[in-house]
């Protein structure tokens, strides 16, 4: 196959998922896989599609290398969050043990929480209050507490998790993408992030459907870790994926 063909063939492969592999490219091209790489290279400087480690993504996607503050983020899809997280608060019933992270749809989830006889663990001081204020029982990791995100992060918050084994966890992520996974933008965060997940027999991925165009630089758990639960959508790209769960927008 000639370059141009090359070209023209990965292009419209990253057209239609959004995301393609340099072993996804070299598999379905027949050609090897340093080819690949040099063609991604070739197209970004052309600004076709961005190259990102092991493959490439639209130009469309957003590379996000830090945290909005969590007011900014409040401005942002509020009715999918709403929607989102009062789905996921539906699922916890009495005798869960939940983990709860810190981010603002998993504030909307707590906002959403009925289920006051289960008990609650977050790295989240907004969190906490909230779900006390509800008479839930609730837990606090230790640790450093993140300006941007009110996260508390650090030895003495993976100290805490290594105490405990959750029923049901929910997470926020600034990106979820089937090549690189679950992805956030800090990394102390991220290890708090993905030990608490190990720690979590059912894992549940909050986010709007925005979250698919976007990578950060930390991976904190694989794009099959977790059940994802968005808003609805028409994308075939995301409908595709058996472990997303999509909710009506009200």
């Amino acid at each position: 196959m000639l370059t141009e063909e090359r070209y023209k063939a990965i292009l419209a492969s990253v057209s239609e998922t959004g995301a393609v592999t340099v072993t996804g490219l070299s598999e379905l091209l027949g050609a090897s896989e340093s080819t690949i790489r040099r063609d991604l290279i070739a197209l970004d400087h052309m600004h076709k599609l961005l190259k990102v480690h092991g493959g490439a993504t639209s130009v469309s996607s957003q590379f996000s290398t830090t945290d909005l503050s969590i007011d900014a983020r409040y401005e942002m899809n509020t009715a999918e969050k709403r929607s989102i997280a009062a789905y996921a608060a539906s699922l916890i019933t009495p005798d869960d043990f939940v983990y709860v992270d810190a981010g603002s749809t998993t504030e909307a989830f707590c906002d959403a929480v009925i289920e006051t006889h289960a008990t609650y663990v977050t790295n989240s001081i907004m969190h906490a209050s909230k779900l006390v204020s509800k008479g839930c029982c609730t837990l606090v990791l230790g640790g450093e507490l993140k300006d941007a995100t009110r996260a508390t992060v650090g030895p003495d918050a993976v100290d805490g998790l290594s105490r405990y084994h959750f029923t049901k966890g929910f997470w926020g992520t600034n990106g979820a993408s089937p090549e690189d996974g679950f992805t956030t933008p800090e990394v102390n965060e991220g290890q708090i992030k993905r030990l608490s997940m190990r720690r979590c027999s059912c894992c549940y991925i909050l986010c709007d459907t925005s979250k698919f165009k976007q990578i950060s630089p930390v991976k904190f758990a694989d794009f099959n870790d977790a059940t994802i639960i968005c808003e609805e959508t028409d994308d075939p790209r995301i409908k595709r994926f058996k472990n997303v769960v999509m909710v009506a927008v009200k």
